[in-house]
């Protein structure tokens, strides 16, 4: 059996989907240049910090080929995969997530409240970042909430 060379530099898959660092084998593929904007803005960053593509990898948990193919725009990170980037980078996750159209740059709408809640840990931002759009799409107009 021929393995990828990815799969040979990376730790093998553990059957779910998932490689090292989190990231999905197939999952968040985007088509060429849907993430450009935003992985221009990772390498100008990483750049401009003088950090080696192996190093900002390593930093923020993914693999090199992985984040490589972020900043090429050939795939689409999640939340959580763009704060530890941010992390990584000491920037804000708030503007990786304004590049990958996953916030829009105004303040007063949910997604800031939720990424400035103090009460709510990281994962928890990350997993109603990546819930709530889908529950919108499902619902369709809402007219109110009843108690």
């Amino acid at each position: 059996m021929v393995r990828s060379r990815c799969a040979q530099r990376c730790s093998p898959c553990c059957g779910s989907g998932r490689q090292r660092g989190g990231e999905s084998k197939d999952a968040t593929t985007a088509t060429a240049g849907v993430g450009r904007g935003l992985g221009e803005f990772i390498r100008e960053q990483r750049l401009g910090a003088g950090v080696p593509l192996r190093q900002l990898a390593s930093q923020a948990g993914v693999s090199n080929p992985y984040l490589s193919q972020i900043e090429r725009g050939l795939r689409r990170p999640s939340p959580d995969i763009l704060q530890r980037v941010a992390s990584a980078l000491r920037i804000s996750a708030g503007t990786l997530y304004v590049k990958a159209g996953m916030l829009e740059e105004r303040r007063d709408d949910l997604a800031s409240r939720i990424l400035t809640d103090a009460y709510l840990t990281e994962k928890q931002k990350c997993a109603l970042l990546e819930v709530y759009p889908s529950f919108r799409r499902e619902a369709g107009p809402t007219r109110g909430c009843r108690g």
